[in-house]
């Protein structure tokens, strides 16, 4: 690569970077150049910071950023080792992040710039046979093992969700000629546009909404694969009704205003800047206690139906959690439970996280996929349970 090429090459990483899933626009691709005929190449390290400084705004796009370095401005005797790299391998569950990340950025470094692979014609005719469609294979695969492009076509299908329909009666009233309740103020209203000679008698009636909806979302480290799917889904639902919207991993944020922007890839930029957290710790209890001294009376005054995502990772466990978990049941008329961890067969509650909050949940589904996804939808447009207080203790 010599020095003529420098700007055109940084560019290009650029746009791999963006087809990988960074922010990357035109104009920080512009400053990356400024930058590096400012400082000069120098050494690999120097120049690898440079970039990172210039490309990369999140703490979660670390990943990305340094594997597609590695790939992008690798050296030309390291093309075997790279092959080697590239090539599909089992990897322990542990590593499977790691691989999403390198399927992105592969994906992004060889077909998202421009230069496409030669399709084999049989292998196509044999997936033709036997394979399911692209549209089911997607609707089954795993977050964390979405490429970006994956990623992207799943959150256009999740704006595209039919939202749960369990319109409940609300007690105000509204006008309805067919109406019990005489509304004599709308009555008097309209008589005035007569003057008086003609008086048309307006009734009230029932009026059927939909319960807001108040959404606690995990964003520690194990559920960072998860956080973003589930914000455009969020954020799909909150154009259809009120949603409040609480991200906690080592602290609590409101991100209800930020999620409420129409574009949604400008709310969930907005939701990342506002969780100083994201993909951290996980302290489920002190968060949740957070949520019942300062919010619970301000965004469960209408008896909402709560979404509580986390796979139940806590690590200092103790009699607070099962207390707050308590507390928030009684605070809702429904509290469903999203956990990942479900999409294993094998799950068992055995975990002391989980064992403390399973019992003042009423239900808990998996949510790892745009299946499940479809699912939650289904079940929330389902009968409400009525829970019955629990009596009081005898003395």
């Amino acid at each position: 690569m010599t020095d003529g090429r420098l700007p055109e090459n940084i560019a290009w990483f650029g746009r791999a970077l963006r087809a990988a899933g960074l922010p990357v626009g035109p104009g920080r691709v512009l400053d990356a150049v400024a930058a590096v005929e400012a400082t000069g190449i120098g050494a690999r390290e120097e120049f690898y910071w440079t970039l990172h400084a210039l490309f990369v705004s999140r703490h979660e796009d670390s990943v990305v950023f340094d594997q597609a370095f590695r790939l992008f401005w690798r050296r030309r005797a390291h093309q075997e080792k790279l092959i080697a790299m590239l090539s599909p391998v089992a990897v322990p569950e542990r590593e499977q992040r790691r691989e999403s990340v390198l399927r992105r950025v592969e994906e992004a470094l060889f077909a998202g710039i421009g230069t496409e692979r030669p399709a084999d014609p049989k292998r196509v005719e044999v997936e033709a046979r036997r394979a399911a469609s692209a549209e089911d294979v997607l609707r089954t695969r795993d977050f964390a093992q979405m490429s970006a492009a994956e990623l992207a076509d799943a959150r256009r299908r999740i704006a595209r969700l039919a939202m749960p329909d369990d319109r409940a009666r609300i007690r105000r009233l509204k006008l309805d000629p067919r109406g019990r309740r005489l509304d004599l103020r709308a009555s008097l209203r309209a008589a005035l546009s007569t003057g008086g000679d003609l008086l048309t008698l307006k009734r009230r009636g029932p009026q059927l909404r939909p319960p807001p909806v108040v959404a606690l979302l995990d964003i520690s480290g194990s559920m960072a694969d998860y956080s973003r799917p589930i914000l455009a889904f969020l954020h799909a639902m909150s154009r259809r009704r009120r949603v409040s919207v609480f991200l906690f991993g080592t602290r609590l944020t409101n991100a209800t205003r930020a999620l409420a922007r129409r574009d949604p890839d400008a709310a969930l930029q907005a939701v990342a800047r506002a969780a100083q957290d994201w993909a951290g710790g996980t302290r489920i209890a002190p968060s949740l206690r957070a949520f019942n001294r300062l919010w619970s009376r301000r965004v469960t005054a209408q008896n909402p139906v709560v979404l509580l995502f986390t796979d139940g990772l806590e690590r200092e466990v103790d009699a607070g959690l099962a207390e707050e978990m308590a507390r928030l049941q009684r605070s809702c008329r429904r509290l469903v439970w999203l956990n990942p961890l479900l999409r294993y067969a094998g799950f068992e509650p055995k975990a002391r996280g989980v064992a403390a909050m399973l019992p003042h949940v009423d239900e808990m589904r998996p949510v790892h996929d745009l299946a499940s996804l479809e699912s939650l939808v289904s079940a929330l447009s389902g009968p409400v349970s009525r829970r019955l207080p629990p009596p009081p203790a005898r003395r």
